[in-house]
């Protein structure tokens, strides 16, 4: 950017009213009070719609906006209209043209529409970075204020859903086209407002796709449709950012069209292409602490919805012992991911995991021994190409702690 950043819409988009005013039906301007952080304006091309209530009548002369009627006579009564519906004030979703993007997207526009961009990230007034897989470099015609980067945190995260401010410093979203946004405000990041975006380039991946991405060779190929072909549970392991998602999606891709695959999220990022997905995603508490759904919640609600597949987008807490205890009862065909840092790794990462969920290393061996089939360790190397790098089984060793078994086939 070569000018301080301001949240504007492109020309020709619909134009918020300022959040300190707001347009009655005749167009005049009504103050109202400022926004919260993270709401969003109402766009000007939004109305409110009046409707009736239950069982009165409209005079004809309000039945249609604009249109001039016949005032009733006095010796002639008002025609009347009857209606059924409830009084309700609705507020219309505002309609974009294709191609548009929402006013918090505009700065990085130029980043979106480049095919190589990976990740974006704003580090307050030091400036946003940019990843397109060969290492993140700083963009130097960015320019914006520790004020202007806080304004579009808030924007981004009120746009997905889901607000930001003192109380909740930390939030992550995501937007439409399955962007994932995550914002931290000062103090809790002490060198200003910090914000990561994750950009999807592969929106409903699938295993043709991530093959001639150089993820896998045709031995690892086959490998991956047989563990889908016999349901196999799997684990997906890797680093932040090593495509633990796209090769979880791609996998999930692959079930027949009968199956019923029921996803559960922190925040939904698994963009699956099958016609039988639910998804489930979790919901952070409000600022009373009240409200807040968490994974193990999701985990045994979705054990009640008959699921063929059910997976945990990503396990990071007791969530853990829920997933675990229903892929050994009979749920055949699930899957989750973990952060890990390799093959190895992933015994003690999921003895701290199970250590959150009260469970000690040796129920947990046995537990993970019998629910998981197959480990699937994904690596991002330094050239950019994300690789299945190792693949294993779990096994109890012989003092009853989790061990992991290198099979043969792993890596590209």
């Amino acid at each position: 950017m070569s000018t301080p950043f301001t949240v504007r819409p492109r020309p020709g988009a619909a134009v918020a009213r300022s959040v300190d005013e707001r347009g009655d039906a005749a167009g005049r301007a009504i103050p109202v009070a400022p926004a919260s952080p993270g709401s969003r304006a109402v766009p000007e091309r939004a109305s409110v719609v009046w409707v009736p209530e239950r069982g009165t009548s409209v005079p004809t002369a309000m039945t249609s906006r604009g249109a001039k009627t016949a005032e009733p006579s006095d010796d002639a009564p008002a025609r009347t209209t009857p209606v059924r519906t409830a009084p309700v004030r609705r507020r219309p979703e505002p309609t974009a043209a294709a191609g548009e993007r929402h006013p918090s997207l505009v700065p990085f526009a130029a980043y979106l529409d480049d095919p190589a961009v990976t990740d974006l990230f704003v580090n307050g007034a030091a400036g946003l970075f940019v990843d397109r897989g060969d290492g993140v470099v700083p963009a130097r015609e960015w320019r914006a204020t520790e004020q202007e980067v806080r304004d579009l945190a808030v924007s981004l995260i009120g746009y997905g859903g889901r607000h930001i401010d003192d109380a909740a410093p930390c939030v992550d979203v995501r937007l439409d086209g399955g962007i994932r946004v995550h914002a931290v405000l000062p103090p809790i990041a002490p060198e200003g407002t910090a914000i990561s975006i994750r950009v999807p380039r592969m929106t409903e991946p699938s295993l043709d796709d991530l093959g001639r991405a150089g993820m896998f060779d045709d031995a690892v190929r086959r490998t991956l449709d047989d563990a889908v072909v016999r349901r196999s549970n799997m684990l997906v392991t890797g680093a932040a950012g090593a495509g633990k998602t796209t090769l979880l999606a791609a996998l999930l891709g692959e079930a027949p069209d009968h199956e019923r695959i029921v996803t559960i999220e922190d925040v939904a990022e698994l963009r699956i292409a099958h016609p039988h997905h639910v998804r489930l995603e979790a919901r952070q508490p409000n600022l009373e602490g009240a409200g807040g759904i968490g994974l193990a919640r999701l985990v045994r609600e979705a054990l009640r919805m008959r699921p063929d597949r059910l997976v945990v987008g990503e396990c990071r807490g007791d969530e853990v012992r829920e997933l675990l205890s229903a892929l050994n009862t009979g749920h055949d065909g699930g899957a989750g991911t973990v952060h890990a840092n390799g093959l190895n790794d992933v015994p003690a990462r999921l003895e701290a995991l199970g250590a959150l969920a009260g469970l000690d290393d040796r129920a947990l061996a046995r537990q993970v021994a019998s629910a998981i089939d197959l480990v699937l360790h994904v690596e991002r190397g330094a050239d950019g190409v994300r690789r299945i790098a190792a693949i294993g089984r779990p096994a109890v060793d012989g003092t009853g702690r989790l061990a992991m078994e290198p099979l043969d086939g792993g890596g590209s």
